[in-house]
């Protein structure tokens, strides 16, 4: 995979897209566990769609939002100088775009 991590550690770039990160403050056995949690969650949306249960898909994609955001991957940004979220963004169109072409 062809993944770049930004200068400032907030995102990472996958098919000219920027997504964000963990945040770096988090402990490690925190993040060991919240992604646990995510990997686990994510199986449980693979079994429901493989089994067209949707009574099981909006829990389990419900965990995975829950997951990403005790990550700090969606929802308040994880950092405090007031930057605003690019999350998803095409990084051409964003302030890193200078960055990327080099």
């Amino acid at each position: 995979m062809n993944e770049r991590v930004t200068p400032d550690g907030r995102y990472f770039v996958v098919r000219g897209r920027l997504w964000r990160r963990a945040n770096p403050d988090l402990p490690v056995e925190k993040r060991e566990a919240l992604v646990s949690e995510l990997m686990a969650a994510r199986r449980a949306v693979k079994a429901a769609m493989k089994s067209g249960n949707t009574d099981e898909l909006v829990p389990a994609r419900k965990a995975v939002d829950t997951a990403k955001i005790a990550l700090g991957e969606r929802g308040p940004v994880w950092w405090s100088d007031g930057a605003p979220d690019l999350n998803r963004q095409k990084v051409k169109d964003s302030p890193y775009a200078d960055w990327y072409r080099e």
